[in-house]
């Protein structure tokens, strides 16, 4: 079966995030380190990025390192630092080709000098491609998220540039990292756990959440297609009735 051509036109969602999970439980299961798993991951990525696009997504967002990955053995973040800068290499003919516009979202200043410089780069470069954005979360918590935008909206209430009773849902948003950008339609993570992991929080507060076993190296176009169409079977009512949301679709 054509996946690809069971997906409604009608119905796509405009924001898609995707954790990558599984990269070491799939090396493992092959008896290698997890460095190997990390790198066959990339090929999920091109995958993954191809299909939004064939599919007109708007925005993809992968969850691509965590605050708290820098927890992990150096030797495991130093790889995954130099896996980053040469798929950012890689992939930028695919990018312009593509019309994908790359940005980032987290504390950028903590990568590496190298990996920053790319992705600057890289970013530069495709600044006016407009088919799609590929949203690149990267040394990304969202607890910090938050703390920051707090912070943000507290000076300017102390330099009193906004009045507290100002704040917003807005407000809030405008003071994110990803103040440019919608709210997730729908969240998709790989490999069977199911939790969030500290991941936009705030942005997925009305998300559709899709869980699959399948481990990130696995993951393939079918796989992402088969997400989308699990999607669109489902009704989003955003506090509304079912009966409401028929009335506002007459």
């Amino acid at each position: 079966m054509d996946l690809k051509s069971a997906i409604k036109t009608k119905n796509i969602p405009q924001h898609v995030a995707v954790i990558m999970d599984g990269n070491g439980r799939w090396a493992k299961q092959k008896g290698k380190m997890r460095v190997f798993g990390h790198r066959k991951g990339v090929n999920s990525v091109r995958q993954v990025v191809e299909a939004a696009s064939e599919i007109e997504i708007k925005v993809l967002t992968l969850y691509a390192f965590s605050t708290e990955n820098w927890k992990r053995p150096k030797s495991e973040v130093k790889a995954l630092m130099n896996i980053l800068v040469s798929s950012l290499k890689k992939e930028l003919p695919v990018f312009q080709k593509n019309n994908i516009k790359l940005l980032c979202i987290g504390q950028i200043d903590s990568l590496p000098e190298k990996a920053k410089r790319e992705l600057s780069e890289v970013i530069n470069l495709t600044k006016d491609n407009h088919k799609m954005i590929l949203n690149l979360a990267l040394s990304y918590g969202s607890r910090e998220e938050i703390v920051n935008t707090i912070q943000n909206i507290s000076k300017k209430v102390v330099n009193k540039t906004l009045l507290i009773e100002e704040i917003d849902e807005n407000i809030i948003n405008n003071h994110l990292y990803t103040f440019t950008l919608p709210d997730v339609d729908f969240l998709i993570r790989t490999s069977g756990e199911k939790r969030i992991s500290n991941f936009m929080l705030w942005q997925i507060a009305y998300a559709e959440l899709y869980f699959t076993d399948v481990l990130w190296p696995d993951f393939r176009k079918d796989d992402f297609f088969k997400a989308i169409i699990d999607y669109q079977s489902r009704e989003r009512r955003f506090g509304k009735t079912s009966e409401q949301i028929e009335t506002d679709n007459e």
